[in-house]
């Protein structure tokens, strides 16, 4: 198969898995806002099999972001942290548990400004001091760290059994790979 044809089909397949998650877990309310458990960012730890996942996740969070009735801030920004989040796992690849971190910190970073600025989040006062960014990053990490790193880390161990089915012969072959 030609490899650009298995690039965009592989892309766009994890793209639209990420907005069905996202739009199902939207349902019960934990897709946005300060408590938020995006089950979709599982997904963020596919650049450990194919670098296709890093444009199908920024895609896929993008489109996501607008079903959702996501603000432009949070569109651009929210979709931008899951691209940076994604183009570091594919960097860290080679090390299982740290490609888990890079979405958390990614969104723990920038989604809390988007819930202040862009929703207008209720600021988080304590002893006359203005809590709001850092009680959204913990929020927001918390949330993080469960799709991320702990179903991230489930997926990893399920996909891994099946990587060449899944994404072809290149990941099946890949150094890195073969530790999983």
């Amino acid at each position: 198969m030609n490899k650009k044809i298995l690039f965009i089909t592989q892309s766009a397949m994890i793209a639209a898995v990420y907005v069905v998650l996202t739009y199902f877990i939207n349902a019960f309310n934990l897709a946005s806002g300060a408590i938020q458990i995006r089950i979709s960012e599982a997904l963020t730890v596919l650049p450990y099999f194919t670098p296709a996942a890093i444009p199908g996740l920024a895609i896929g969070c993008f489109i996501s972001n607008i079903l959702t009735g996501g603000l432009l801030p949070d569109i651009i920004f929210g979709s931008l942290a899951t691209l940076i989040g994604a183009a570091c796992s594919y960097l860290l690849r080679n090390h299982k548990f740290m490609l888990t971190l890079p979405p958390v910190i990614a969104n723990m970073l920038i989604v809390p400004f988007i819930l202040k600025y862009a929703y207008g989040v209720p600021s988080v006062i304590f002893k006359g001091v203005d809590l709001t960014i850092p009680f959204l990053m913990a929020t927001v990490g918390i949330g993080e760290v469960i799709s991320c790193c702990i179903l991230g880390t489930v997926l990893i161990r399920v996909l891994g059994k099946y990587r060449g089915q899944i994404f072809g012969a290149v990941a099946s072959t890949s150094k890195s790979l073969k530790k999983v």
